[in-house]
């Protein structure tokens, strides 16, 4: 809190972007300061989720299709894709990358929050494994 009272926005926040080590150049999740096991890593940044029809995306042009192929849950034999109501929305947890030796897992049932598999420190980077909760994307 600062004089006044309010909460900086800094409070809460585990996690940055940078450079990911395993995602040839892409994009990682890093923790900046140490995370408990069981921690909700994200806790006050989940917004609902709107679910898409395959059959919507067709059409668009491959860049923007691709939006959907890398950002987006996949489900129900990739009829349905879950993203956030506009990819401008895009938090920390969206650029998490995969591992079959994850340190985060996903709660589907509890609206797709990440919750730490065990502790993990200052400067890791923060993976989970995607066919948990994602199915890989339909090729169109």
């Amino acid at each position: 809190m600062n004089q006044k009272g309010k909460k900086l926005p800094h409070i809460g926040v585990y996690t940055r972007l940078a450079p990911s080590r395993i995602s040839g150049g892409g994009v990682g999740v890093f923790a900046i300061r140490k995370i408990g096991k069981n921690a909700d890593i994200f806790y006050d940044e989940y917004d609902e989720m709107i679910w898409i029809n395959v059959k919507e995306l067709e059409s668009l042009p491959a860049k923007i299709r691709k939006l959907y192929d890398d950002f987006c849950v996949i489900k129900d034999n990739g009829t349905r894709y879950g993203c956030p109501k506009s990819f401008n929305q895009l938090i920390p947890c969206w650029y998490l990358n995969s591992s079959e030796t994850p340190n985060v897992r996903c709660d589907e049932k509890n609206g797709y929050k990440f919750y730490a598999l065990r502790n993990i420190i200052e400067g890791e980077e923060l993976t989970v494994d995607y066919t948990t909760y994602s199915e890989l994307p339909v090729v169109v």
